[in-house]
């Protein structure tokens, strides 16, 4: 027993310092009223230890649990009237569809015309979403796979700190320290009601992950959650300080994608990461102004369920905003099937053409 603990100590340790890290950035940000602060303040938290070198780590057992108890907080906010607006899903999912495209298109030729990159480079580093499956096609590939993962990264990082800022500042979603106001409440609940809630939603959780969805854990347990709450099944919710806890473990998940990255090595793709960003915001952009124009969409929600970033990330921004959670998760997930399928299909075409190129150049 003592030479079995001694070899998880050290996992133990380095898992305790990274969500501390967490913890004092989110406290930190809640407490100067920024928007979203928890997750926020989380990732830059532990995403600045992991740049000073630290080694930052949350073992997959941990993220897996914290990704339910954060599905079951985002499911725990619908309400009957909520479910009226799934109308509303098939015109967005169909203009999302179109942004996808586009932002890929635009994106890819950014990297290519301005920075120079390699075709197929090009495509997996402006892959709106699907990271793992865009990084594993990169090996197969043979892309230039740390340059794909820190523009990626970075743009999570960038979208997670800018769209709560950029939407409180114009307006659009409330903002200040209150990350759940409704886990806060003092008021008596039933532990049966919990308990089944639990339950539920970690069974529909494990289901959607052997699906292979990205998000799956989290998704999976939202549903559940929602679909309780929503048919007034269940009025429980989850301790502030449990749905709390969660969040900042979100944003420990994301911030430590930075770990063992060099700062000189971030540096070096910083301009092809912001400008990226902005070729994607931008589509993204003009997405959302289509779409409220032609659904009467809140632009908060539009804003949050187009941005090309992490489901988990943008499904929690959502909680935290006060915004839509159901509408958001729908619209990523809806984003992450169509990137599973475009992304292969164009990678392949990009690497036929490039050999036909090799090709017609190779003298007879």
């Amino acid at each position: 027993m003592p030479a079995s603990f001694s070899s998880v100590r050290p996992i133990i340790l380095r898992t305790l310092e990274t969500l501390a890290y967490g913890a004092t950035g989110g406290i930190l940000l809640t407490w100067l009223g920024f928007p979203a602060g928890l997750v926020t303040g989380s990732l830059l938290g532990v995403a600045s230890a992991a740049l000073a070198g630290r080694p930052v780590t949350v073992p997959v057992p941990l993220a897996r649990t914290i990704s339910v108890l954060v599905g079951i907080s985002l499911g725990a906010v619908v309400s009957p009237d909520t479910l009226k607006g799934l109308g509303a899903f098939p015109l967005s999912i169909a203009v999302l569809a179109v942004s996808t495209v586009c932002m890929i298109m635009g994106t890819s030729a950014y990297l290519r015309i301005v920075h120079g990159w390699d075709p197929l480079s090009a495509l997996f580093g402006a892959s709106p979403g699907a990271l793992a499956q865009v990084m594993a096609l990169s090996a197969e590939y043979k892309a230039d796979m740390r340059a794909i993962a820190i523009v990626q990264t970075m743009r999570v990082v960038a979208l997670t700190v800018g769209i709560p800022t950029a939407l409180a500042w114009s307006g659009f979603t409330a903002s200040g320290g209150v990350v759940m106001a409704r886990f806060s409440s003092g008021h008596p609940q039933s532990l049966a009601e919990l308990g089944l809630l639990v339950a539920a939603s970690t069974v529909s959780a494990v289901v959607v992950w052997k699906l292979r969805l990205p998000g799956g854990l989290i998704f999976g347990s939202m549903m559940a959650s929602a679909v309780l709450h929503g048919l007034g099944y269940v009025s429980a919710v989850l301790p502030w300080w449990v749905a709390s806890a969660a969040v900042v473990g979100i944003g420990a998940v994301t911030g430590s994608r930075f770990s063992g990255t060099a700062p000189m090595t971030l540096l070096r793709f910083l301009a092809a990461a912001v400008g990226s960003f902005a070729v994607a915001m931008s589509i993204a952009s003009l997405s959302v102004m289509v779409l409220t124009m032609l659904m009467s969409i809140r632009v908060g929600d539009a804003v949050v369920a187009f941005s090309p970033g992490a489901q988990d990330t943008m499904m929690v921004l959502a909680l935290a905003l006060h915004l839509d959670p159901v509408f958001v998760g729908a619209l990523q997930i809806s984003r992450f099937l169509i990137v599973s399928l475009l992304v292969p299909f164009m990678a392949h075409r990009v690497r036929r053409r490039i050999a036909a190129q090799k090709g017609a150049q190779t003298p007879e």
